[in-house]
């Protein structure tokens, strides 16, 4: 099981296909007690992964004070970050803490396209920095790629690359029209693309030892099957059946592209809203309608239902418009 905290709505960047519309803090973010809190709670849930975020969550003054909390409890702290604020000091504080991983992002080989997407001069090369502050203690990083209309010619080189700096994983973002993300819909990969993107990172998995996993595209795991792959995964969509979010003032949704509010932290503990919550009991019925509910490969895949509810009139529990599988026209 594995979770994720927005830590802060902060960010030094102002990306154009951010979720969580990161900028400025948001109203009333959680505070260290309030954060430590939510850290019992998640480990009381029974998750072993967690991922501070935000936002760029090394904008938090305690970041440093949270990890240690949370591995103190026996969870696997990892991070999520745009990799631009991790110099060195940094970089052995992590690994001294006891930091699993981090993830850092990264879009494309072309840094102009790369910084234009984050609306920050030098992106590129401070994310590429931070990678090699990491690589240069052993610290364990990962690449990640939002995958779009404008950059999805890159994703095997974007491999090769994540292999020759020493990531140990490249994970794959399929957009989603969620928070600013929504006026770039049109960069969504429809049915057709979709799949033959999936298609070349599933055949590339075989060629590459470092773990190649898409994310908001459970479709993956079809083709992974077709292909003869056996990922360590054993479901696409992951969103309130082994995963969930809190946001940076304690709101809790299924997945982050699935705006659906389960609650606030602050008012109930997270514990008894990962347990007994509706919509989670919803999601973990996995009674899905139209094509996705006769899918024969339901259990492994699920649809991503983030993208059921965005072209579906808020009908999370319908079918995934981009499957191939589905043979759905007009897409």
């Amino acid at each position: 099981m594995i979770i994720s905290w927005n830590t802060t709505n902060q960010c030094n960047m102002y990306c154009d296909h951010c979720y969580r519309e990161s900028g400025k803090k948001a109203s009333e973010e959680l505070n260290t007690k309030q954060g430590k809190t939510l850290i019992e709670e998640i480990k009381k849930a029974g998750f072993k992964i967690m991922i501070f975020s935000g936002g760029e969550p090394f904008l938090r003054n305690d970041i440093f004070e949270l990890l240690i909390h949370a591995k103190r409890l026996g969870l696997r702290p990892v991070l999520g970050t745009n990799g631009t604020l991790i110099d060195l000091n940094t970089a052995k504080e992590l690994k001294n803490i006891g930091v699993m991983g981090v993830g850092i992002s990264l879009d494309s080989l072309n840094e102009e396209k790369h910084d234009n997407l984050r609306k920050f001069p030098g992106a590129w090369k401070k994310a590429i920095e931070g990678m090699e502050n990491c690589k240069s203690i052993d610290l364990p990083f990962q690449t990640h790629t939002t995958v779009m209309g404008w950059n999805n010619h890159e994703v095997e080189k974007l491999t090769d690359f994540s292999l020759e700096i020493g990531a140990k994983a490249h994970h794959f973002f399929f957009l989603v029209p969620t928070g600013r993300a929504k006026n770039i819909e049109q960069e969504s990969l429809r049915a057709r693309e979709y799949d033959q993107v999936l298609t070349k990172i599933m055949k590339k998995q075989k060629d590459v030892d470092i773990e190649l996993k898409p994310t908001c595209a459970p479709q993956f795991m079809r083709i992974a099957k077709e292909l003869g792959l056996k990922p360590r995964y054993s479901r696409g969509c992951l969103a309130g059946i082994s995963y969930c979010i809190i946001g940076p003032s304690g709101q809790v949704q299924p997945c982050a592209y699935l705006d659906r509010d389960l609650g606030n932290v602050k008012d109930t503990p997270f514990s008894e809203i990962w347990k007994e919550n509706k919509i989670l009991k919803e999601l973990r019925t996995m009674d899905y309608t139209g094509g996705c509910g006769s899918c024969s490969f339901k259990r492994i895949c699920g649809g991503c239902r983030a993208r059921s509810a965005y072209y579906n009139n808020g009908d999370f529990m319908s079918e995934e418009p981009w499957c191939l599988s589905q043979r759905r026209k007009g897409y």
